[in-house]
């Protein structure tokens, strides 16, 4: 390591709160935190490395041989934690049984800056500060395996040793471009959505495609699927991937053995749990048929022509902002607003799901490209007949 960087490594429970105090980062400090995970094959989030830093020293937790971090999250109880992409941590870290209470995200805060929003990228635009080392090999490392190389633990560390004087300057930014509050809102969104189990059935691609006796039997075998993937921990779609969900709800199985030959892949695994799912499926022809879900009524080439319009105006606004136009608002919330028929801008808007401060950028501009769009697409009326 650069003697320019201290780095320590903690694997034994003893050594933790020590290592934590030799930061020097004092009560309300900023603190750099991140996450190396090790799960993509396993139902639930696992942190195989917790990076803790501050300028100059950084404390790299061994979640493989730590199972309890609770030390961790009583020093970061009075602290600002400073992560970059908090969602992508925040389970891992629970798991871990740290909960931080005080969060910035240096990569919300980019976006809502027009920055960019990879970490080496905003940290050569902001800092002028360019970090050595292959970044895509070194998200693709193992990071379970024991010893960490050299070059990992300098990857490792040099995650979170910048983020606090990273994210003095953003927040410097964003006090004068006034765009602190529409920070703090997608903050708040994602923290709320963090909290949230988003999983669903109706998320398989092309669910909304199938018969109701289809998506009934398509629910039943998904949350059966989903039960053997948190009881043994194992990523589910490892277990059955989707599209094998998908088949086996569109015509089902008879035997155990037939529904193992529906997965082009991994059917050791599938075949221990087969008799699961099959039963599932079997089940689900006794239950009412699961209706279609419905967001609006069904799209009409005048539909496409109005989304068209919106997303033209969306971006003009986000340009003139120097914001990504998909950072100001998604096209597909538009998509569902329009076929809800608003009758006003502040409706199209709710209904797209925008926070306060989308709608108040958005409501008109949205609003008044809407009404054109309609009324271009309106069929021209017939001439009256002349008299005489």
């Amino acid at each position: 390591m650069s003697g320019s960087l201290q780095v320590e490594l903690i694997d034994e429970p003893e050594r933790l709160r020590a290592a934590l105090a030799g930061l020097g980062a004092g009560d309300g400090d900023p603190v750099g935190i991140d996450v190396e995970r090790a799960d993509a094959a396993r139902y639930h989030r696992n942190a195989a490395l917790v990076q803790v830093g501050v300028t100059g020293r950084c404390v790299l937790l061994d979640g493989v041989r730590l199972d309890d971090l609770t030390e961790l999250g009583a020093f970061l109880a009075d602290r600002t934690v400073i992560l970059h992409a908090l969602e992508n941590d925040l389970d891992p870290l629970a798991a871990k049984g740290v909960y931080p209470e005080h969060l910035a995200d240096t990569a919300v805060a980019a976006a809502i800056l027009g920055l960019p929003t990879g970490l080496r990228a905003l940290l050569d635009e902001v800092l002028d500060l360019a970090l050595d080392g292959d970044k895509s090999a070194l998200q693709r490392a193992d990071w379970a395996q024991r010893p960490l190389t050299e070059e990992m633990i300098t990857y490792a560390a040099s995650d979170v040793v910048y983020l606090p004087a990273l994210w003095t300057q953003l927040e410097q930014r964003l006090a004068t471009t006034g765009r602190t509050d529409w920070y703090a809102q997608e903050v708040t969104a994602i923290r709320q959505r963090s909290a949230r189990n988003t999983r669903s059935w109706t998320r398989v691609k092309g669910a909304g495609r199938l018969d109701p006796r289809e998506r009934a039997r398509l629910r039943a075998v998904w949350e059966a699927r989903e039960s053997l993937a948190r009881d043994h921990d194992i990523a589910p779609n490892r277990l059955a991937h989707d599209e094998v969900l998908r088949a086996l709800a569109t015509d089902p199985p008879r035997t155990e053995e037939e529904l193992v030959r529906r997965s082009p892949r991994r059917r050791t695994l599938l075949r221990r749990y087969a008799a699961t799912l099959l039963t599932a499926l079997q089940n689900a022809e006794h239950v009412p048929p699961e209706p279609r879900e419905s967001d609006g009524r069904r799209l009409t080439e005048r539909d496409r022509s109005v989304h068209d319009a919106l997303r033209r105006a969306r971006t003009g606004v986000a340009e003139d902002l120097g914001l990504e136009a998909g950072v100001l608002c998604p096209s597909r919330p538009l998509l569902t607003a329009l076929t809800s028929d608003p009758p006003s801008g502040d409706a199209l808007c709710e209904r797209a799901g925008l926070r306060p401060w989308q709608r108040d950028l958005l409501a008109e501009p949205l609003w008044e490209a809407y009404l054109r769009a309609r009324e271009a697409e309106e069929p021209a009326d017939e001439p009256a007949d002349e008299a005489g």
